[in-house]
């Protein structure tokens, strides 16, 4: 059997070290923030050192030092993290990897897995940040990958040479890319499973409600969803946000007696008024099974439904942004006969807690006795007795809702709503806290109405007979402006809020809904390029509804054309003749006609010392043009040879039209 002859790798050029250091730095540079602070000191000091050994020529370090870095990130990481697995950890030991493989490239292999690796590890970045800034980042860098790898096999060149190189293929390579992009067949779910920690950052409303717990979401000037209404939009007071649910009171937490998973065993009664509006939300992903629909949805998208309290649902946790079209009413009745356990479940309190409440409560009951007349008992308790509206209110101390309604008395939605529901349970009306978002902002560049985490909000619902369950907003009572304008209006200045919110110059406003409008624009076409979005596309292009055989062929077919296209190209480019090769291929053809035929393989001057020994009367003239168009085409020729060059070729011309006229 024959053995195959091992061909070592070439040494790397001293030249292309830059190259590869300035793309280790670029590629790993954007995750110091996600990474430990020691990580990115250790893979700064390491890529510093490296610079510094070229620098000054030095020689890499021992294989056993490497070693014992990688041995020893490596241990840091799994202390840090606790595992080696997961998205955090596997980033990290790819960054440590990065600065480390520089200390030990001495061949051209060690170069090439280096860009390979930078290549891999741009994609990780996309599990952090998937904005227009992130994307463009990534481009830049994948331009000075492939810049370095032509700089590893082209040589030393100059450097713009090579970016404007790199440049060149990345231009021809976009049509390609657009075609793959648009019609590659999607999938509803990702192409692979993403680690647990991958949705760890993720926010939005929580699945229980504690004094404090939407303080911290309101100052957060996060984009929670953006809507799209079909016709008009509803006034802004009218904009309740259905979220979670919560019906379950332990003194201290507010949670959902039932999982949101669970649905009811018979769909809820709904009596809604003529009046509805056909929406379009594009949501946040917060790694929850609820979803955000106007109160109240009569019209829910696929795969999603009610829960026994109202709230929309969906099959699988929201862990990517996601377009769903609703219809809702903002004038209805629901549930005028309720199940007696549900009914049982709003009524019930911890025993023995708050009992200066439940003897307020005791006392509005057998007052005003209906409850509705309750309700507003509470309502004027909270407009009367100088309660507050602020996101910094005092810590509450014992039973909490006793100090909060006869102490403090300060305190921001969730505040008012669940010591509202107290009440109203006190006072025997079956009540629960709903939280969700109020209001919202509309874009005017692009439509869309933007909600943001800042617009979080808690309100209540009691159950009356005959009537089904009623809305009763109770911050509305203490600070009307919340509702009508937004929190922005309802709280002091020095109140934290995000500065997003707080913008009152008007060219600030106009600038950032215009970069929010592009964000959008990104979101909702690049990505949020799903199934749907695709067949929309498909359509408009009069591709009918093609199925995944349909998109391959089309897709196959496009890419093919487009390669050819590119092919064509760059032969017409490389076939372009020069104008010193036009002029010496017109003086070769005049020649011709006087008798002296240049062959294809000979070149200009051995072509010019066959013309002097064989037609003597031509030779100096073929020496002048020969030379000058050898000057030009393989030398350092000037504008003024070409000038000579063409001189040349109308005194050759002027000698063939000599040759013509003689008597034959």
């Amino acid at each position: 059997m024959a053995k195959f002859k091992h061909i070592p790798s070439p040494p790397l050029e001293r030249g292309t070290i830059p190259w590869l250091l300035a793309c280790a730095i670029a590629t790993a540079a954007p995750h110091v923030g996600h990474l430990p602070l020691w990580t990115s000191l250790l893979a700064g000091l390491v890529l510093f050192w490296r610079t510094w050994l070229w620098r000054n020529n030095e020689r890499l370090p021992a294989r056993w030092l490497l070693g014992l870095l990688v041995f020893g990130g490596a241990t840091g990481i799994a202390l840090e993290f606790h595992t080696l697995f997961g998205r955090d950890t596997g980033v990290a030991l790819l960054v440590l990897f990065m600065a480390l493989k520089p200390m030990e490239m001495r061949t051209r292999r060690d170069a090439i897995v280096l860009v390979m690796l930078g290549f891999f590890l741009l994609l990780t970045h996309y599990f952090y940040s998937q904005s227009i800034p992130t994307g463009l980042w990534l481009l830049a860098c994948t331009a000075l990958l492939t810049a370095t790898l032509i700089r590893i096999h082209g040589g030393a060149q100059p450097p713009i040479a090579v970016l404007r190189y790199a440049g060149l293929l990345l231009a021809q390579a976009m049509p390609v890319m657009l075609a793959a992009f648009l019609l590659f067949p999607r999938i509803s779910g990702p192409l692979w499973g993403l680690p647990q920690d991958a949705y760890s950052g993720l926010t939005g409303l929580s699945n229980e409600m504690t004094p404090g717990s939407l303080n911290n979401l309101i100052q957060s000037g996060a984009i929670a969803f953006r809507a799209r209404f079909a016709g008009e939009t509803p006034a802004r007071s009218r904009l309740y946000w259905r979220g979670p649910v919560f019906d379950d009171y332990d003194g201290h937490t507010w949670k959902p007696h039932q999982p949101f998973t669970r649905r009811p065993e018979s769909p809820p009664e709904i009596d809604a008024g003529e009046k509805r509006f056909d929406y379009v939300i594009t949501l946040e992903p917060h790694n929850m099974r609820w979803l955000l629909a106007l109160d109240l949805p009569v019209a829910l998208p696929p795969d999603s439904a009610l829960t026994g309290t109202l709230v929309a649902t969906a099959r699988e946790p929201v862990r990517q942004r996601t377009r769903l079209a609703f219809t809702s009413a903002v004038d209805y009745h629901v549930n005028p006969q309720e199940s007696t356990a549900l009914l049982a479940q709003s009524l019930r309190l911890p025993p023995a807690i708050n009992p200066r409440a439940r003897t307020l409560a005791d006392q509005w009951r057998r007052e005003f006795i209906t409850p509705e007349r309750i309700a507003n008992a509470v309502l004027s308790y909270f407009r009367s007795e100088n309660f507050f509206y602020t996101l910094r209110p005092p810590l509450l101390e014992g039973d909490a809702v006793d100090d909060f309604l006869f102490n403090t008395r300060r305190g921001f939605c969730e505040h008012y709503a669940s010591a509202f529901v107290f009440l109203m349970r006190a006072g025997g009306v079956p009540a629960r806290v709903v939280t969700g978002y109020q209001g919202g902002e509309l874009n005017p560049v692009d439509g869309y109405l933007v909600v943001r985490q800042s617009d979080a909000h808690a309100w209540a619902e009691i159950w009356v007979t005959g009537k089904g369950w009623l809305r009763v907003d109770p911050t509305a009572a203490v600070a009307p402006s919340r509702i009508e304008r937004g929190i922005e209006a309802a709280l002091p200045t020095a109140d934290p809020l995000p500065a997003l919110v707080r913008i009152d110059s008007d060219w600030l406003r106009s600038l950032r809904n215009r970069w929010e409008a592009v964000n959008n624009t990104w979101n909702q076409w690049v990505l949020g390029y799903n199934p749907q979005r695709q067949r929309e596309v498909l359509s408009r292009l009069g591709l009918g509804e093609p199925d995944w055989r349909g998109m391959t062929a089309a897709l196959a077919a496009l890419c093919g054309l487009l390669l050819l296209a590119v092919t064509l190209w760059t032969l017409r480019q490389q076939c372009a003749l020069s104008p010193e090769q036009k002029s010496w291929l017109r003086f070769c053809r005049r020649l011709a006609r006087l008798g002296v035929v240049r062959a294809n393989w000979e070149g200009p001057l051995d072509f010019a010392t066959r013309v002097a020994r064989e037609r003597p009367e031509l030779g100096k003239l073929v020496k002048q043009a020969a030379g000058h168009y050898a000057d030009l085409r393989y030398g350092e020729g000037h504008p003024e040879d070409l000038r000579k060059l063409n001189n040349c070729l109308h005194h050759l011309a002027h000698l063939q039209a000599q040759h013509w006229r003689k008597p034959f």
